[in-house]
């Protein structure tokens, strides 16, 4: 019975008209593949972005710049081929347009290899990555740490160190986060299981989004077996999300332009159409004045022409 309930609750969530959104605010966003910066890209793959992304709301493009070492360290060897030519010929090809170094990282727990987020060092590191990207051209920091668990305040702390560096050039720091917590304290009693998604609290997640130009929130990988559901999902999450996030702050939410099948994602449920079906009506219903406010397509380098044009059809154009 508490399945079935909750499954007739996501579906109610799906219902009704997402006309009153309206479209596209010009905040919407895009994760780009490593092959932009390390050499694999020439000219013509500019134009076939440009082909795709012109015209929409899509402001800024989150380019795959790192990983970051465990430390906190960033090799310049991984973007510095190309990340000078594509930051201009973006420039050029999508006026007003940023271009944000994605910098991401697996994060330690329990002895695990990866980011230790609680170490003050790694944190200056992270810090002086930032500054090493910024220096690079870019327009922007995209942090995407995985898994943060809910309530982790060595990453409040970074995001506080990274902001002030990031504010001083006058450019947006931007993080991705998981979902959010869909029932009370869920992420505390199933969050940290091996193998289970990782939720964090409203109150955490407006904690990060008040710390941050720009908060993207991860809504795939749900599980969800159908459409309604899923977009049932998105929009729940993006109530959620709504109410957390400052004003002052854009928030996106990530549809999944990707097609991978296994236990976390069904490509049939967790389609574009259905997120950006589910956002919509969420905004709709709860903030549909919100200028701050976009989608964000992950990822271009597993994207259809129909996710494309979903996009576009549900949103991405005015």
């Amino acid at each position: 019975m508490p399945g079935l309930a909750a499954g007739t609750a996501l579906r109610l969530e799906y219902t009704g008209d997402p006309s009153a959104a309206g479209r596209t605010r010009g905040h919407d966003a895009v994760w780009l593949g490593h092959s932009w910066v390390d050499g694999r890209r020439d000219a013509s793959d500019i134009a076939a972005l440009k082909r795709l992304i012109g015209g929409t709301g899509i402001r800024d493009l989150y380019v795959h710049a790192g990983p970051l070492e465990h430390d906190g360290s960033l090799r310049a060897s991984l973007y510095r081929s190309d990340a000078a030519w594509f930051i201009r010929e973006a420039h050029r090809a999508f006026p007003g347009v940023r271009v944000q170094a994605w910098l991401g990282d697996v994060v330690s727990h329990g002895g695990s290899a990866g980011l230790r987020t609680g170490d003050a060092a790694t944190r200056a590191r992270i810090r002086a990555s930032a500054v090493q990207v910024l220096d690079a051209g870019f327009d922007g920091v995209h942090l995407d740490l995985e898994p943060v668990y809910s309530g982790d305040r060595g990453f409040l702390a970074l995001l506080d160190s990274v902001h002030r560096t990031t504010a001083a050039r006058g450019v947006p720091l931007s993080v991705a986060t998981p979902k959010i917590d869909p029932l009370p304290a869920l992420h505390s009693t199933v969050g940290r299981l091996p193998g289970t998604p990782k939720w964090w609290s409203q109150k955490y997640f407006g904690e990060v989004a008040g710390r941050v130009d720009q908060v993207a929130v991860m809504a795939y990988d749900t599980g969800m077996p159908l459409p309604s559901l899923y977009g049932g999902y998105v929009a729940q999450q993006t109530a959620l999300a709504l109410e957390a996030t400052p004003a002052s702050t854009d928030l996106l939410i990530g549809l999944p332009a990707y097609h991978t099948d296994n236990t976390g994602h069904h490509a049939s449920a967790e389609t574009v159409s259905a997120a950006a079906r589910g956002a919509r009506l969420a905004l709709a219903r709860h903030a549909r004045g919100r200028e701050r406010f976009g989608l964000a397509l992950y990822v271009d380098f597993a994207a259809t022409p129909g996710d494309w044009a979903a996009y576009r059809s549900s949103w991405g154009t005015a």
